[in-house]
């Protein structure tokens, strides 16, 4: 059966070319497939969205990618994008909110070496992530190494390796080997298809030390910011001797600031259920990320931020960001 499969171009690594200033996006979509076998039965066709480094992606970016992707769903049977690694697991999990339904594959892939260096991983990567896409299986994924993550449990845990990124407290969606691509544990869709591109952008990513001064929150209130995502120890805890981050929390959140709680370890969850101070902050009408990524909290704090239901989505779990 023939596919028709949409590559969208982004920049990052892949498309790179050594300049006097480094490495930089070069290739455009069309020049990717160059040396990419594909099957006599798949049509790509190509477009650039953008040609950047991943690392100056960011949520206006992620809205016009959901834009040229949902266009793209229309005139096709599956959509590929190239990006950057560093924040491309942010992408993924922005994607999986604003396309949240959509009833066919979006694969997210890249490399840690350019398309054409020795060793390169680029080609691989797009071969895989391309037959991914003829599958049809619905749903948000990252294809790298070999391996399909869902959107949003994709983290980039490693900055060298050819295996660089993991899913973080959720068995693989899916496997690439000899026999071809095997889709395991695919996204659910539950929701009827519907893009919703907007983001909110003030959203404040926090990370507590030992001695994090209460102060801080009153800076974040100041400065305008909407959601806050605190990565706390363990299972969340957080100081409120001598410097009291509890107090502070419930006055932010008297002012109207979301607050969502992670945890600073890559895996298991946070449960504010558990300790004292994990009560005070459930009745500070905190809410608890569990075992959300990072990645997955401040991207559904910001897009969640620009709907009209917002508390509702904050609560739910809408596309496998937590369990």
């Amino acid at each position: 059966m023939s596919r028709k499969i949409a590559l969208l171009a982004t920049g990052g690594t892949i498309a790179c070319r050594q300049t006097p200033d480094g490495l930089m996006p070069a290739l455009n979509a069309h020049q990717l497939l160059e040396d990419v076998h594909v099957h006599k039965d798949v049509e790509i066709v190509t477009k650039d969205v953008f040609s950047m480094d991943s690392s100056n992606i960011q949520p206006e970016e992620w809205s016009l990618l959901a834009k040229s992707v949902d266009k793209a769903m229309k005139e096709c049977d599956g959509v590929v994008i190239t990006h950057g690694t560093d924040t491309m697991g942010y992408t993924a999990a922005a994607l999986s909110y604003m396309l949240l339904g959509q009833e066919k594959p979006v694969i997210l892939t890249g490399s840690q070496l350019p398309l054409g260096a020795p060793l390169s991983d680029a080609e691989i990567n797009l071969s895989c992530a391309i037959e991914a896409a003829c599958q049809g299986v619905p749903g948000t994924y990252v294809c790298f190494s070999r391996k399909l993550i869902l959107g949003t449990r994709a983290v980039k845990t490693r900055t060298m390796s050819f295996d660089a990124f993991d899913s973080v407290n959720r068995s693989l969606s899916g496997m690439v080997d000899s026999e071809g691509v095997h889709f395991l544990r695919p996204q659910r869709i539950t929701a009827p298809y519907q893009c919703r591109p907007d983001v909110d952008s003030r959203v404040f990513l926090l990370k507590l030390i030992p001695g994090t001064q209460p102060d801080i929150l009153d800076f974040i209130a100041d400065a305008g910011y909407k959601g806050l995502v605190i990565e706390a120890f363990g299972v969340g805890g957080l100081h409120y001797i001598r410097r009291n981050l509890v107090e502070k929390l419930h006055r932010l959140r008297e002012k109207g600031v979301r607050i969502m709680v992670v945890t600073q370890c890559m895996y298991e969850k946070a449960d504010l259920s558990i300790y004292e101070v994990g009560m005070q902050l459930l009745r500070t009408d905190v809410i608890s990320g569990l075992d959300m990524t990072t990645e997955a909290a401040v991207t559904k704090m910001m897009w969640a931020l620009a709907q009209d239901n917002t508390d509702e989505l904050l609560c739910a779990n809408l596309c496998g960001e937590v369990r």
